[in-house]
């Protein structure tokens, strides 16, 4: 029997997460009619550890494989391979420290998960809708696993600090109070409306015993547990959301490198909204005077135009975009959502288009400086045109470079990398909108400084104006996050939660953004004047997933 290519290792790992965890296949759209959901059990989740060992087993073999032949991995089965390794030993090391069993965080979490998976369940035949009605009742069981693993993470010493169950508790009760699974089937089959009220109640009082739990329970166990997780735990969440062993001292002086940097240009900026000011008086001055879409329909339709005017303007001057690439969709994100906007791809097929989501956190009146931005980062040109282009491309790569795969140092990174693009080409000259981008800069410039501080105690350098020399904390974070970004406290207080639940992720914007500029930098000096930015665009975003180690190199040899 022939031994199978590292690539088609990859897909047939893909096909084997999409067995084991039905989140896997609603989101890829491989699983058509699938009602099951996703086990959080310590059952469940060694199950999927035992087939990434057997996957790492399987790759192993191809390897050796390949080898005795004598000649080199062609470049896209090198890349497979090395990120299948890589993204598998990640993942296991993440498991073998159990921190399955305290996934509490208000971003990413099971429940987040959840939400997820139903809303990208289909819900357009009357036979969708019977399958939905069946996924409603599995919502139960699934839960059950999660507080099985909670309880496993008590009983281990392996907890969430306080202030992940207490957001998350918060998150479930925004969730409930808008009576959110009978919102999901209220336009539903009128044949099918008792069964379908009956599923949806029967999920909501799931979920409000695992809020009940997560007061009642888990919040006194957890007590005294910090909110930083420190240096070795950090490491290991680096590792996950980057692809690299990280030099977190060099991270942390470049996240102060590049706040003074940005803090400069913001400084600029700014006296052209508001001459005389301060730069946090020019941000207050355009929440409150700047432009302003009111209703959040309206704000959904606006943030749509934007993206489908980026896709024309951009598409065969610096890009050039398949078709089914063009889709993208402008979506309301439910009750219980993090403060921050998002992104989720289309399926392998397209029958679902990439969306991006806000958060409305209630408001109805949404300042636009900001939103412009942002909406290039979560968009057109960020994460949109690379994850839609791994999906075209996925039959030359593999479907787990495609999607499983992914790094958030390569997607944020390219995400930042695109707002700065849209910068470069003048699509933010307006002050306004400008000052919007740099404000988003600088947010991700603090992320690298407070993230870093926060779990690794670091202390304030000397001679900086603010608190030098004292240790970070939350409400030293919480403090700096408000004084240079411009976000109200809402944001800022979702923000640093988040960086606290997610230890590594807040640093990967700007790392990865730094590792696209310097492999776009280095491929410009080796091609000279024949460097053709457009070309060198489109066979970046075709690499699919890489991790930090590999990112530069690979796109300097473009």
């Amino acid at each position: 029997m022939r031994t199978p290519s590292p690539r088609a290792v990859a897909d047939a790992h893909v096909e084997t997460m999409a067995d084991l965890n039905p989140a896997v296949g609603s989101a890829l759209g491989i699983r058509p009619g699938d009602t099951a959901l996703p086990d959080y059990s310590p059952d469940g989740l060694e199950a999927l550890a035992d087939a990434r060992r057997v996957t790492l087993g399987r790759l192993t073999e191809a390897e050796k494989a390949h080898e005795a032949t004598g000649a080199p991995l062609p470049a896209v089965e090198r890349r497979a391979a090395r990120l299948l390794r890589e993204r598998l030993t990640a993942e296991l090391d993440a498991h073998e420290a159990g921190e399955g069993l305290r996934q509490v965080s208000n971003l990413f979490s099971p429940v987040s998960q959840l939400r997820s998976t139903l809303l990208q369940t289909p819900r357009e035949t009357p036979d969708d809708w019977a399958a939905f009605a069946a996924r409603l009742r599995n919502v139960p069981r699934s839960l059950a696993g999660y507080t099985e693993s909670l309880d496993a993470g008590v009983a281990r010493g392996l907890l969430a600090a306080p202030r992940q169950a207490r957001v998350m508790a918060e998150q479930l009760g925004e969730l409930l109070a808008a009576d959110w699974f009978r919102t999901l089937v209220a336009e539903g089959p009128e044949p099918l409306g008792e069964e379908l009220t009956r599923a949806a109640d029967t999920a909501a009082e799931a979920l409000e015993r695992l809020r009940r739990h997560l007061t009642d329970t888990y919040l006194p166990a957890a007590e005294g547990t910090p909110d930083a997780v420190g240096r070795a735990r950090y490491l290991l969440g680096a590792r996950t959301w980057t692809g690299a062993a990280l030099d977190v001292e060099d991270a942390y002086a470049y996240g102060w490198s590049e706040f003074h940097r940005v803090g400069a240009e913001m400084r600029a900026v700014a006296a052209q909204v508001l001459p005389g000011e301060s730069t946090l008086a020019a941000t207050r001055h355009l929440e409150e005077h700047g432009e302003i879409v009111e209703g959040v329909e309206a704000i959904r339709d606006w943030l749509q135009g934007l993206m489908d005017r980026a896709i024309t303007e951009l598409d065969g001057a610096h890009f050039d975009l398949a078709e089914p690439v063009r889709r993208v969709e402008s979506m309301i994100a439910p009750p219980g959502s993090a403060a921050a906007p998002y992104y989720t791809r289309p399926t392998l097929d397209f029958s679902r288009p990439g969306r991006t989501w806000l958060p409305t956190r209630g408001a109805t009146r949404f300042p636009t400086w900001q939103l412009v931005s942002i909406w290039y980062h979560e968009g057109v040109p960020g994460h949109h045109l690379q994850l839609a282009q791994w999906v075209h491309v996925a039959d030359q790569l593999s479907a787990f470079q495609a999607t499983l795969g992914s790094v958030s140092a390569t997607t944020e990174g390219w995400a930042l990398y695109a707002e700065r693009l849209m910068d470069e080409l003048g699509h933010l000259a307006d002050p306004a909108h400008r000052l919007g981008y740099l404000s988003a800069q600088m947010m991700r410039s603090v992320r690298v400084i407070v993230d870093i501080g926060m779990h690794l105690g670091l202390r304030v350098p000397d001679g900086e104006s603010f608190h030098p020399g004292e240790r970070w904390t939350p409400e030293l974070a919480t403090e700096f996050f408000r004084r240079h970004t411009g976000f109200d406290a809402s944001f800022t207080e979702s923000e640093i939660v988040r960086y606290l639940g997610m230890p590594g992720q807040a640093i990967t914007y700007k790392l990865g953004e730094r590792a696209w500029l310097a492999g776009r930098e280095a491929a410009r000096r080796r091609a000279g004047s024949a460097f053709d930015a457009r070309r060198w665009h489109m066979a970046a975003l075709s690499l699919g997933s890489l991790g930090l180690d590999d990112l530069e190199q690979e796109l300097a040899a473009l």
